[in-house]
């Protein structure tokens, strides 16, 4: 093997492009504070729409700070399956149906322990 050692790059590591002649986009850094007072920083693009609200990392639903406070009202409550089970029958009409499944359901397993 010769004095020279043939020396290379390790893959995907290191970019053979320079950043000169680079400049990145426009940025704003936007302040948003929980109720608790923590306060999260994120970083937009300056051409971005900042939303009103945003989820820290700690799970918190933080507010923009110097912002106005959105309004849910638009938003519909959420409906359960109980709530629409309630739409289409009456109690007295659930309780009767549950008494029927219960009765089909005991005779099944009687005849099955007879068999």
């Amino acid at each position: 093997m010769s004095d020279r050692s043939l020396r290379g790059m390790r893959l995907g590591a290191q970019s053979m492009e320079t950043e000169s002649g680079v400049e990145p986009a426009p940025r704003q850094r936007v302040e948003y504070r929980c109720e608790d007072g923590e306060q999260v920083f994120v970083t937009f693009s300056s051409e971005a729409e900042i939303p009103p609200v945003w989820v820290s990392k700690t799970g918190k639903e933080a507010l923009l700070v110097d912002g106005e406070r959105p309004v849910n009202s638009n938003e519909k409550a959420v409906r359960t399956h109980w709530d629409m089970l309630l739409e289409r029958r009456s109690l007295p009409e659930l309780e009767q149906i549950l008494e029927d499944r219960l009765t089909i359901l005991r005779e099944r397993r009687g005849e099955r322990r007879s068999a």
